[in-house]
């Protein structure tokens, strides 16, 4: 089953396709088969149905297939599937986590005294960063939030979290299940590069201000539609004013603040309450791995939850499920571990550079094109266009971007990605893989060109 260049990037069957496919593989027996027929069951029947992550013809999302040092630390994680939950189930596995986490803090130039934990998504790590903002401020209006919960607060309908209208939906499913429901969740202008707009947004806190309660503000440093990178200063001033806490929401961008030409879009970084951040992305380590920063390590306090046979309070070792759930953890440490110690500080950063040069490269060749609206400067590895043939009616365009996704990712030879920004239908490119080029890329806007001509004939 290795990595073959010459296959599609994947098949471009539908779903029922798919379907039929897999169904052999779920045809539970009383009798197993040989391991040989079970591989040539997953070769044939749901290999072609894969993506090919590290194609230079990938350009859809944040995947990435495992670096050789990381997937190195995943087959040892595998093979003694280490529970490191605590120290009880596994010492070396806690305190890799721990050092692991604290190593990370510095790297990252996070506050002194700060600290981490592995999570299982960015989603988690920014539900687990709202409920310590709910928690924080409860203890300023002095009671126990994990105690008393959203009945603590005089008027739990004045709460209010504010970030971009271009942030993770995961913020929606946070005050959903902390029982602040959508109308808690106040979203903030952006301006032409897709940033939260800093002129306008103390506008809008005044406004907000005589009505709601901000506990929360989330400064995304990396947004998924565009890669835009939220000014933190500003965000961090408005908290100071407020009394609220603030998260950096870094899943897709924290790890580009390492290479030293991109880190000045993240100043401030270091005044965030909380950072969330996704190594699985461009770090290319096993999914699932997930952190959330803290800027004081007592903040963790708040999550901790003991048991008599699990976590008994008072003891000394390290324990890493008194920071997040769940109780049972992945060893996800250890292949972002090896992975940084074989490939070293510098050939990271170097890899992190390519695909944003790629992205640069490509908007530079494109902003002079005719038939192509770009929708922003990008910050990051992503960039969002519209194909735009002359005299091609307004109304008709978004219409025209959906149907071009639909065939390039029926066709299977390469990907691409669709978002709406405001109430406009758009193409995205992303770049994540080292292996994808601006080169790449413009053979991806050759093929959008050319089913631009199919469509109108």
């Amino acid at each position: 089953m290795k990595k073959q260049s010459k296959l599609p990037i994947y098949s471009g069957a539908p779903p029922e396709k798919v379907a039929a496919d897999l169904e052999p593989l779920v045809d539970f027996q009383k009798e197993g088969i040989s391991l040989k027929t079970l591989s040539r069951l997953i070769e044939e029947r749901l290999l072609p149905h894969l993506m090919r992550y590290d194609r230079p013809e990938f350009h859809s999302m944040f995947n990435f297939f495992p670096e050789e040092g990381a997937e190195f630390g995943a087959n040892i994680a595998l093979l003694y599937n280490q529970g490191v939950t605590n120290w009880q189930v596994s010492p070396g596995g806690a305190m890799l986590e721990e050092l692991c986490g604290r190593a990370l803090c510095q790297l990252f130039g996070l506050f002194p005294g700060s600290d981490a934990t592995f999570m299982y998504s960015g989603t988690y790590a920014n539900q687990e960063a709202l409920y310590l903002a709910l928690h924080w401020k409860a203890e300023k209006e002095g009671f126990d939030f994990s105690r008393k919960g959203l009945k603590g607060f005089p008027d739990p309908a004045r709460l209010a979290v504010i970030a971009s209208r271009d942030a993770h939906f995961s913020l929606k499913h946070a005050v959903r299940i902390l029982g602040l429901g959508e109308e808690s969740l106040v979203t903030l202008d952006v301006d032409k590069n897709r940033r939260i707009d800093a002129s306008l947004m103390e506008q809008k806190l005044s406004e907000l201000r005589r009505k709601r309660d901000v506990f929360c503000a989330v400064a995304t440093a990396g947004t998924t539609s565009t890669g835009s990178v939220d000014p933190i200063p500003p965000l961090a001033e408005a908290c100071n004013k407020l009394g609220a806490w603030l998260h950096v929401d870094g899943a897709y961008g924290l790890a580009y603040s390492l290479v030293p030409e991109w880190k000045p879009l993240f100043t401030g970084l270091e005044l965030a309450d909380s950072v969330s951040w996704d190594p699985h992305k461009q770090f290319g380590v096993p999914i699932p791995s997930s952190l959330l920063f803290v800027r004081r390590r007592e903040d963790f306090e708040r999550m901790a939850l003991y048991g008599d046979y699990f976590n008994p309070e008072g003891q000394g070792e390290p324990n890493p499920g008194l920071k997040s759930p769940p109780s049972t953890r992945p060893f996800s440490a250890l292949p972002l571990v090896t992975s940084l110690r074989y490939q070293g500080l510098k050939k990271v950063v170097e890899r992190l550079r390519l695909p944003l040069d790629a992205i640069q490269t490509l908007a530079e060749k494109l902003k002079e094109e005719e038939d192509i609206e770009l929708c922003h400067q990008p910050d990051t590895g992503i960039l969002c266009f519209r194909i735009v043939p002359q005299g091609f009616p307004e109304d008709n365009l978004s219409h025209l971007q959906k149907k071009i996704y639909e065939k390039i990712m029926a066709e299977g030879k390469r990907t691409i990605s669709m978002t709406k920004l405001d109430d406009k239908t758009v193409l995205r490119l992303v770049a994540v893989s080292p292996s994808v080029t601006a080169d790449s890329i413009l053979e991806t806007i050759s093929c959008v060109r050319r089913l631009a001509v199919e469509y109108q004939t």
